[in-house]
This record gives C-alpha cells, sequence and structure tokens, in this order.
C-alpha cells in the first residue's frame, strides 16, 4: 500500500534520518548533492566549503530536500520539502553548529561529517598553500513539506 505521510510521520522522519539529497538550480544547471544534516524543526542544518552547491544556492536560494527510509523495496519513507538557502552567522551559526555538533556526537562518523573538521575534503595543494577555503553554516528554512510510504 502506498499512501500519504502524515504531518507527525514528516517530522518523526526529518528527526531521524541523517542524510538527505539537495537539489538546486542555477543557470541552466541543476546539482543534486547529498548532506549530512541536523533537522532543528524549521530547517535542515547543514555545512559546507564554498563550491558548487554554496555557488548555486546563492545565486538561487530556492532548494528542494528529499530524504527518505528504506527498510527493503517495498517498505519506505520518503519526504520532499522545499525551502530558502540561508547563511548562518554569529551566534545563530553557533547555535546550528551545536545542534549539528549533539546530533552526530553519538555516532560513528567519518571526517566527511564531521562538522568541526575543518580539512575534510580539501586535497593537498590546497592544505599546503595554507589558504583554507571559505566554509560556511547554512539552514535551508522549510516552507513546504510532503510525504509519502510503502508498507506491505
Amino acid at each position: 500500500m502506498i499512501d500519504d505521510l502524515k504531518p507527525a510521520e514528516i517530522e518523526a522522519l526529518l528527526k531521524s534520518e541523517l542524510v538527505a539529497r539537495i537539489g538546486c538550480h542555477a543557470g541552466d544547471t541543476t546539482y543534486v548533492v547529498p548532506i549530512t544534516y541536523a533537522y532543528d524543526g524549521e530547517g535542515i542544518i547543514g555545512h559546507s566549503f564554498v563550491g558548487m552547491k554554496v555557488n548555486m544556492m546563492r545565486e538561487n536560494p530556492r532548494v528542494c530536500v528529499e530524504i527518505d527510509h528504506m527498510d527493503d523495496p517495498s517498505n519506505w519513507q520518503s519526504v520532499i520539502a522545499w525551502g530558502d538557502y540561508e547563511e548562518l552567522t554569529g551566534d545563530d551559526a553557533k547555535r546550528a553548529m551545536s545542534i549539528m555538533m549533539e546530533r552526530f556526537a553519538s555516532l560513528m562518523t567519518s571526517a566527511t561529517s564531521q562538522p568541526g573538521d575543518a580539512a575534510h575534503g580539501v586535497d593537498e595543494a590546497t592544505l599546503a598553500s595554507g589558504e583554507m577555503p571559505e566554509a560556511v553554516i547554512y539552514r535551508i528554512r522549510l516552507t513546504a513539506k510532503t510525504g509519502r510510504f510503502e508498507r506491505p
């Protein structure tokens, strides 16, 4: 049976998962990329070095986010949400980082998922130059959410 998730089920899925996919579009390019995230009840909090994803979201802050949980091909849940990208600074960024660190603290993580690892994803030449790319903490403030599920 395939049906719609109730609002409480959508919220539960957003809170329980760790990986989302962000779809962004700028110019004539659409880009979908997985991210690790935390959900603060209003939006998806993430961190990234400035690159294609951040530059596209700066150009066009309207994005789509997809989160799913799959037990098997006939037992899954999926949420699609739309929202607006915003970069966080100052106390807002500190609160967001605190939420992310708390979310990931008890999990076995890799270097790519740890928001506190400033050098992750940076090539050796960049590290050798001593110049680190700009890092951002951001929120996708969700404006609409929908969800579907299938259960046997």
